[in-house]
């Protein structure tokens, strides 16, 4: 019996290492962490195997409750799931513990209060797209058309025999990218 941590980044780019040595800091003798992950996923491959792994009087520890999950609901029906296998959890930010009553109560209100946070930050991401559209702007990529530089400049390197891989090294665009400018027409859009 003992504490086990999950640790989780959203983005592959994003590092584990504050959270890893958090958590080992924390008393941890293992720690599982999922890379590229989103929190709101009911599954997730590295708290597969933490949920598998745990018997009976073990404690799951996290750095931050938004770390187990982002989604209110799936958080408290995880942490009584837990709590059915008889499992202790910990959030060490926030200093909440299910060993006792007061850490229940806790956890529910911070969870709460973490879906309200992310709801508002929703609404006003809305709100700003929907000012941006009556000022002409769109949301998302730009288009990029064949009388674009980087279609031009990447015409042009193929011209001089490069492979599209080096190409997109040059003009720091993906292969992929490099093969759609490569094939565009005059008159097509992105």
């Amino acid at each position: 019996m003992g504490s086990i941590g999950y640790a989780r980044v959203s983005t592959l780019d994003q590092n584990a290492d504050l959270q890893q040595a958090a958590l080992a800091a924390a008393g941890c003798r293992r720690v599982f962490t999922d890379h590229g992950v989103s929190g709101t996923r009911a599954s997730r491959p590295e708290l597969d195997k933490l949920l598998d792994h745990l018997r009976e009087g073990d404690e799951v520890v996290v750095w931050k409750l938004d770390r187990l999950g982002r989604n209110t609901r799936n958080l408290l029906a995880l942490i009584d799931d837990l709590e059915h296998r008889e499992v202790h959890f910990r959030s060490v930010t926030e200093g909440i513990s299910t060993t006792g009553p007061m850490g229940r109560a806790m956890l529910t209100v911070m969870s709460a209060f973490a879906q309200l946070e992310r709801d508002q930050l929703a609404e006003r991401t809305r709100a700003g797209m929907a000012v941006a559209a009556e000022h002409g702007r769109k949301a998302g990529r730009r288009e990029v058309t064949a009388a674009h530089a980087l279609v031009k400049r990447a015409r042009d390197l193929k011209a001089q025999g490069l492979a599209p891989a080096d190409i997109g090294k040059i003009i720091g665009a993906s292969r992929a990218t490099v093969y759609r400018y490569l094939s565009m027409g005059t008159n097509d859009v992105l």
